[in-house]
């Protein structure tokens, strides 16, 4: 079951109190970056790319709480660069799950084994670790050997010890659908609690820009990648609403909500969104009522929204969406795991 009972009725709850209320921008989700570094220099990441005297900066615990609160997001995912790497991770952690955050945890894996002991097993609490394929596909994606070994270790020591981990996957021209299926079956046997997967977003600073894929070439990649689970020959686990994987293949045309996933780092409240380097604001309430939204997302023509169909901009959409009648039994169905 790739998203638990609970979590599903608060974030229900969540978006029906939104729509309630008459708000039409709200957060699902909270990107809190408490810090750049990281132990690794992947290709297609345009995070580590700053200067120097920013890598160097943490947000404190106190300033994470400030952005939770200030936010309001029922969910918050903390990437990075490598959150494992910031000193105070564990206090972070521990504040959100008494504040009863849903917490994914995105790691490369590298640190996860030596931190468990950091954290208690919690149903607000997920690891997600950065797999983007089999051995040597993950290796060559990381720029580095034996990073995949290492991850899936750190993969059954947290299971090992109760934790909840999915898997995030990063598709990028090239791929073979092949090697994804490979890739699902043996993520499997690790009995995770889900997997996400998502186009790669083109980061003006990322070091491979020749690699990312167009609107028309996701879809034609995921439908073959998704072919099986269509076709009721898998039900792989999929940390995903199922209309999210419609819109990657094509089967449902959403707009972006980048308000839905608003990102806080060191460098403020980043506008619009995770992905861009567009400007920073000190406060939340200025994100939502001084950005100029409609300069943003496929229909305003911004050239670099054109090809986005990443889950921080669209899974929003998607849970929105999944509030509609016709659409709320098949939504239901993937906490049940059909």
């Amino acid at each position: 079951m790739a998203i638990n009972l609970q979590q599903a009725i608060d974030i229900g709850k969540y978006l029906v109190t939104q729509r309630l209320k008459g708000r039409k921008r709200f957060p699902l989700v909270l990107m809190l970056e408490p810090l750049f570094r990281c132990n690794l220099a992947c290709n297609g990441c345009g995070k580590i790319q700053h200067p120097p005297e920013i890598l160097k900066q943490n947000l404190t615990p106190e300033q994470c709480f400030a952005a939770v609160e200030e936010c309001g997001a029922p969910v918050v995912s903390i990437p990075g660069g490598e959150p494992l790497m910031h000193p105070q991770i564990d206090e972070i952690v521990r504040g959100l799950v008494e504040r009863k955050k849903y917490i994914y945890l995105c790691t490369n894996g590298l640190l996860l084994e030596k931190s468990l002991d950091k954290f208690q097993p919690s149903p607000y609490l997920t690891f997600s670790v950065h797999l983007d394929g089999m051995r040597d596909l993950h290796d060559k994606s990381v720029d580095r050997k034996g990073v995949f070994d290492i991850a899936v270790k750190a993969i059954r020591a947290a299971k090992a010890k109760g934790f909840r981990v999915t898997t995030n996957t990063t598709i990028f021209d090239g791929t073979d659908p092949k090697e994804m299926h490979e890739f699902f079956e043996f993520l499997e046997t690790l009995n995770t609690d889900g997997m996400m997967i998502s186009p790669g977003y083109s980061y003006e600073l990322a070091p491979d820009q020749n690699h990312f894929l167009q609107r028309e070439q996701t879809h034609a990649l995921f439908r073959e990648i998704l072919a099986p689970q269509k076709a009721g020959k898998k039900n792989w686990n999929f940390n995903h609403n199922p209309l999210y994987l419609d819109f990657l293949t094509g089967e449902k045309d959403y707009e972006c909500t980048p308000w839905g996933s608003p990102s806080y780092s060191v460098l403020g409240w980043q506008k619009p969104c995770y992905l861009f380097g567009d400007g920073y604001y000190a406060t939340f309430k200025e994100l939502l009522e001084e950005t100029d939204w409609s300069q943003y997302g496929r229909a305003s023509g911004n050239p670099k929204c054109a090809d986005c169909m990443m889950h921080c901009g669209y899974e929003p959409t998607a849970a929105m969406d999944a509030m509609q009648p016709q659409n709320i039994a098949r939504s239901l169905g993937t906490v049940f795991g059909k």
